[in-house]
């Protein structure tokens, strides 16, 4: 018996963005995705300058927040 196995997608990132306590993420083929913010704890609890003051990592597979030290994965987004 043959099992066919399908290759995971790489998700990629277009937009970032923070609004209703949660963070939002555009992905390139539309979708937006949006989690609670409350999930991050160094998010919640970062200035908003901060929270602005990102950066997409991987061609967009991730997002960087250097003066946070915090790095997500938009792929974790998706089995969230």
């Amino acid at each position: 018996m043959s099992t066919l196995t399908k290759k995971p997608e790489t998700v990629f990132a277009t937009d970032v963005w923070f609004a209703d306590s949660k963070l939002y993420v555009r992905l390139t083929e539309g979708r937006e995705i949006g989690v609670p913010i409350d999930w991050y704890p160094r998010l919640r609890d970062a200035s908003e300058e901060d929270l602005n003051n990102w950066r997409f990592i991987g061609l967009g597979q991730g997002i960087h927040w250097e003066s946070l030290d915090e790095d997500l994965l938009v792929a974790g987004f998706l089995s969230a």
